[in-house]
């Protein structure tokens, strides 16, 4: 197959890179049409360095602005060249964390049509014609409205695109609908990886507890961007307004590199699952056995 194309949704600038970066490079420098689409601006992100201060959100909607320059640096960083925002840039605001006022904001994503929201994403999906489409599972990885959102938007439109009487454009049938996800066998590796910094609230003993992740034989694919890793943390890097250069965790992903960052995870939601790649030993990064994953998105995709 040599024409492939693959749709990433995701919530606000910064998420395409931390959670998918190291595979959208990976695609992307391997000749795919990577196609990344961003929901809102990010105009409620919590900004991590004090020289940006004076970007915090206000209603002359400053960081929204800076950080569509910054997911324009990553998106060259991961050698993405086709990105858009759903509806265009500032069409949906970012909602906040969740129980936050500004999830009340009739401008909101949280607040959005969801048929009209999906309808924006029908009119690229009709135009790129992806096999692949890629974004969050129901509760948004972790519970993020926007993220949420982002899930039922991708879904609806994952349905409405191929119907014909729905809107304009010839109907497109998007063969695979993943979700992004963490292993928490993973997760424990770099809890204890980190253990004696101050990112205490993430250790082995806890992992259980957080709101993400999952059991590793819940996981259907695993994507080897180790490559591609030195490509994700210049994308980070570009992400400055969100993502402090000089936290322990950051260090860490500068220090274990590739393993640590370049394999990322998916777990297969709509298609029909491919036959499994050579799969990753745990020493190498990967899961470990049984090596029953797939390890392409277009695994078993033969239009």
């Amino acid at each position: 197959m040599t024409d492939r194309r693959l749709l990433l949704v995701h919530a606000h600038p910064d998420d395409e890179t931390s959670s998918t970066g190291a595979t959208m490079a990976k695609y992307a420098a391997e000749g795919a049409h990577v196609t990344l689409v961003t929901c809102t601006l990010g105009e409620e992100g919590e900004i991590v360095v004090p020289d940006l201060a004076h970007l915090a959100a206000d209603k002359e909607n400053r960081l929204g602005e800076h950080r569509v320059g910054e997911l324009e640096a990553a998106c060259k960083a991961l050698g993405v060249d086709d990105h858009r925002f759903l509806g265009g840039a500032g069409r949906w605001r970012d909602s906040g964390m969740m129980g936050v006022p500004s999830n009340d904001d009739p401008r909101c994503f949280w607040q959005a049509d969801l048929d009209e929201a999906a309808g924006e994403l029908v009119k690229i999906i009709r135009e790129v014609r992806p096999q692949v489409l890629v974004t969050y599972d129901e509760n948004g990885f972790y519970g993020h409205p926007d993220h949420i959102q982002a899930h039922r938007v991708a879904w609806r439109a994952f349905e409405l695109a191929a119907d014909p009487s729905f809107g304009e454009g010839e109907p497109w049938r998007i063969l695979k609908f993943y979700f992004t996800t963490m292993p928490k066998s993973a997760m424990r590796r770099v809890a204890e990886a980190m253990r004696d910094t101050d990112f205490d609230f993430f250790t082995p003993e806890n992992v259980d507890d957080l709101p993400f992740g999952v059991a590793d034989d819940v996981i259907t694919t695993e994507i080897d961007g180790r490559a591609y890793a030195g490509a994700k943390l210049d994308a980070m890097r570009a992400h400055r307004s969100q993502i402090d250069l000089d936290a322990p965790w950051f260090k860490m992903s500068e220090s274990i590199g590739e393993q640590g960052i370049g394999i990322e995870h998916f777990i297969l939601k709509a298609g029909v699952r491919g036959p499994a790649g050579k799969g990753l030993p745990v020493e190498d990064g990967g899961i470990g056995e049984p090596y029953d994953r797939e390890d392409d998105f277009f695994a078993g995709i033969t239009d």
